[in-house]
């Protein structure tokens, strides 16, 4: 989607997106001109989301039951709610030294 746009922005017609697009990512014609629709609804590239990595912690088994439970309430998975106290966490611990 991001290279769609990105060729729409650099003043390439349709055809010749659809071209490159079909040329450099294996696409058919008609998937080429789908993201270019797409693309042309942008005001901007969509963000990447970071790759993910597996790390294995170890956390008593009460917070365990809490967590489980607050992933099933707020259907949020349990990576989603982890990463996020980190994150709040280590905003806190870098601004009080």
């Amino acid at each position: 989607m991001n290279s769609a746009f990105d060729l729409l922005v650099r003043g390439h017609s349709l055809s010749e997106a659809a071209q490159v697009l079909t040329e450099s990512f294996a696409l058919s014609r008609r998937q080429a001109y789908r993201y270019l629709q797409d693309a042309q609804g942008l005001v901007q590239p969509l963000p990447v989301a970071q790759p993910t990595i597996p790390v294995t912690i170890k956390i008593p088994g009460e917070i365990v039951g809490e967590l489980r439970a607050y992933a099933q309430e707020s259907g949020r998975t349990i990576s989603e709610i982890v990463g996020c106290a980190v994150s709040v966490y280590l905003a806190k611990a870098r601004r009080h030294g």
